[in-house]
């Protein structure tokens, strides 16, 4: 009898011994889970002893940031830095769950990008809420219905999300959190085939993005525009004849197959989301701030803004200008600075702004995204 062919009692006996040994290691796993769970709820009861009534932050971004760094610091294969680091945010949602129910606010429908990146950023444990637009978020976190809210900001292809923008020059949310979402599109149907095809349907910008692809591979199938992503999902799941294009979560939500995976143009296409919250996030070692000001309306007003940033070395990754809607002509800046508020460097530097400028406000300092 082959290798191939050998029935689980031909097994070698060194195979069974790997596997025993295998199952030894996932009952420790499991007893240091439970024990590690045990510890994270003596926390929470020392938080509430320490608070005496008053609210408490069992959610702490920070903290979170620096294991997450630490895992991969230490991390020696041969599962990669990713592999780990998604296995361990997993750890400490489930355990937080245990603290306190996390409810999330994203943009909806359930299957969406934005959906993708609220479930990567506080683990499969939170409870997320879809909304049906940006300032639905907005509106949910700052009435106390969900703690957090997952916001797009902008993205590597289309540019910036400008709702996002001037909602932020309005609210008293802060920003605690930011990461970035590769978007890869994949196509999704109930049929085998691409010959079967007959309409394909997905948000405009995704078809914008995949016009390529579609034009050499589906030339004749009609591209219907819909809401969003999960919408068309939903759509190819109801028609017969029907794809959409869509993040493979969609695909899995709504029984559908991925006959093509990686079809947007763009490969290296990426969104970047906000976390807003009520919650000021202390110093993490790894910071990004977002400052908005208004700079004074005369020749090199800007200029004189950015110059304290270039003389102590603050490194500043993103600027761009909303109208400021109070004056015609006058335009609010969104800066992104490496550092935190609470830094030796960057804290001086803000004063110093605060002197020159005619407004400036700090929307939040937060770890930078893994």
């Amino acid at each position: 009898m082959s290798t191939d062919e050998q029935t689980p009692r031909d097994q070698p006996a060194d195979l069974e011994a790997i596997r025993r040994e295998i199952d030894l290691f996932d009952q420790q796993i499991q007893d240091l889970l439970n024990a590690r769970a045990r510890a994270a709820l003596r926390v929470a009861n020392v938080k509430l002893a320490e608070a005496a009534g008053q609210a408490v932050d069992f959610y702490r971004p920070e903290r979170e940031a620096q294991i997450l760094k630490e895992v991969a610091r230490r991390n020696e294969g041969p599962m990669s830095d990713v592999a780990i680091q998604r296995i361990f945010r997993e750890i400490i949602s489930a355990s937080l769950a245990l603290e306190e129910p996390m409810r999330v606010a994203y943009l909806g429908p359930e299957g969406t990008y934005s959906h993708t990146a609220a479930v990567r950023h506080f683990g499969h444990a939170a409870e997320t809420q879809p909304e049906a637009s940006i300032a639905d978020i907005f509106q949910a976190v700052e009435a106390g219905r969900v703690r957090f809210g997952v916001v797009p900001v902008e993205n590597s292809t289309e540019g910036t999300i400008n709702l996002t923008l001037d909602l932020l020059t309005r609210t008293p949310l802060k920003v605690c959190g930011e990461m970035t979402l590769r978007i890869q599109h994949c196509l999704m149907s109930q049929v085998t085939s691409l010959e079967k095809i007959e309409s394909v349907h997905a948000h405009p910008q995704s078809l914008a993005q995949c016009r390529h692809w579609l034009n050499a591979n589906l030339p004749n199938a009609t591209r219907i525009s819909e809401s969003s992503n999960a919408a068309a999902a939903r759509v190819a799941m109801e028609e017969p004849g029907s794809a959409a294009i869509a993040g493979e979560s969609a695909a899995e939500l709504y029984g559908l197959s991925c006959l093509e995976r990686s079809i947007e143009d763009e490969k290296n296409n990426t969104t970047r989301f906000l976390i807003i919250g009520d919650q000021e996030v202390p110093p993490s070692g790894d910071d990004a701030t977002l400052i908005m000001f208004a700079a004074p309306h005369r020749p090199g007003g800007l200029r004189r803004l950015l110059q304290p940033l270039e003389e102590a070395g603050v490194s500043m990754t993103r600027i761009e200008s909303r109208p400021s809607r109070s004056a015609l002509w006058e335009y609010l800046f969104f800066i992104d600075v490496n550092g935190h508020q609470q830094d030796r460097t960057l804290g001086p530097v803000l004063e110093q702004l605060r002197e020159l400028a005619p407004m400036l406000k700090v929307l939040g300092s937060f770890p930078r995204a893994l």
